[in-house]
């Protein structure tokens, strides 16, 4: 996702969360207690692939976060998580309703922060070397809103960034016009030195928080290609040498940021709550 990233499992307390509603819920339903309006239209993606079977789902059905899946990284780490974000993660904005994953920034005073948000991933439950992932979706929206989805080598731990090498499945910066278009990246050690290559796709209308749309990657041993509503918009080819690390393991990131160096900080014309809607995360291999 970003610039130098410091990640604080291993030293943190886990906190799992239960609110998420037990009843049924229709979508496009306003949930009282909430304000979340999940909406009823989009893309989806299909539930196979020729030559490749399902090998892991988190369709968020249950009425709490799998902890066997994921683990919660609270706090503000260094720097503001390496990048200046604003926000201090807690596990309680994030739950699930009606059967999606809520990923909630607000505004509120927390522990010297302005802002809170919420950060999973799954190191050391989960993780993957190579396949397609599909992952549906509604972005939130702002400016200074700052929502991923990306993965890092689950050597991460001991070898540091960018040594373990990023894959970032989806990114957008919220504000001045930019909710119309995400971006996927990838980041790596080149001799020492960081290197990234990167591509995006623009909607011609409307805007990531319209609807759902599905944010996939294909990975093998030689490429990373990314879509958007199964359409291609970026492509790398990793076979030098150099990108070694994707050819390694790596594990999810989920996370809702607010402010930063790319974004920027939230302004006036931003409003919160908002909420980052996944509908689910599918792995084939």
């Amino acid at each position: 996702m970003k610039e130098p990233l410091r990640i604080a499992c291993l030293g943190l307390v886990l906190a799992i969360m239960s609110c998420g509603s037990s009843g049924e819920a229709t979508p496009d339903e306003d949930d009282s207690d909430t304000g979340v309006v999940i909406p009823s239209t989009g893309f989806t993606s299909p539930t196979s692939y020729p030559n490749r079977s399902l090998v892991w789902e988190d369709d968020f059905s249950a009425t709490t976060i799998n902890q066997a899946d994921w683990t919660f990284e609270t706090g503000t780490g260094d720097n503001g998580w390496g990048n200046n974000e604003l926000q201090n993660y807690r596990a309680n904005n994030a739950y699930t309703q009606a059967g999606h994953l809520i990923i909630e920034a607000k505004e509120e005073s927390f522990q010297g922060s302005d802002y809170t948000s919420a950060r999973m991933v799954t190191l050391g439950k989960r993780n993957f070397r190579y396949g397609r992932v599909d992952i549906r979706a509604v972005l939130p929206k702002g400016q200074g809103i700052w929502p991923a989805f990306w993965m890092l080598g689950s050597n991460f731990t001991t070898v540091g960034w960018p040594a373990s090498g990023e894959i970032d499945i989806m990114e957008m910066i919220g504000g001045s016009g930019r909710e119309n278009t995400t971006h996927g990246t990838v980041h790596w050690d080149n001799f020492g030195q960081r290197a990234q290559f990167g591509g995006s796709v623009t909607r011609t209308n409307g805007t990531f928080n319209d609807e759902f749309h599905v944010f996939s990657i294909e990975w093998t041993a030689s490429r990373i290609t990314w879509y958007v509503d199964e359409q291609q918009f970026h492509s790398i080819d990793t076979t030098p040498a150099e990108l070694d690390e994707f050819r390694n393991r790596f594990f999810f990131i989920f996370n809702l940021a607010v402010g930063g160096n790319w974004p920027g900080s939230p302004d006036n014309t931003t409003t919160f709550p908002q909420y980052l809607i996944v509908d689910y995360i599918r792995v084939f291999q």
